[in-house]
């Protein structure tokens, strides 16, 4: 069994407020809680990892080549390998939301990125 006290969670912030945190996890999968400040999006970007992404609190607009989708508090969106999408917090509040990644992987997707 591994325990990961949240406080004690190995922690990221690729941006100014734009927070995440590692949760227990293993190479076959990974959970990432985040945090979006008002108005934040990630880049457009794709990854080898499987996604599925939760939003806890607030509201999350996943865009994707294809389509938009926007996630209430507990709804979830799939994200298949290689599907370019980026996550938005388009409102006024602070959203939170749990990213799960199979395989699993780390936070060098976002500190060795190359833009």
């Amino acid at each position: 069994m591994e325990h990961v006290p949240f406080d004690d969670a190995e922690t990221y912030e690729p941006e100014e407020g734009w927070g995440r945190a590692a949760l227990a996890g293993s190479e076959k999968f990974t959970f990432e809680w985040f945090e979006k400040p008002a108005g934040h999006s990630s880049p457009m970007h794709d990854h080898e990892n499987e996604q599925v992404c939760v939003c806890l609190e607030g509201e999350l607009t996943v865009h994707t080549e294809e389509e938009t989708v926007v996630l209430g508090e507990y709804d979830s969106v799939h994200l298949e390998s290689w599907e370019a999408h980026r996550v938005e917090n388009a409102t006024d509040e602070r959203a939170v939301g749990l990213d799960v990644f199979a395989p699993g992987r780390g936070f060098d997707f976002w500190t060795d990125r190359e833009e």
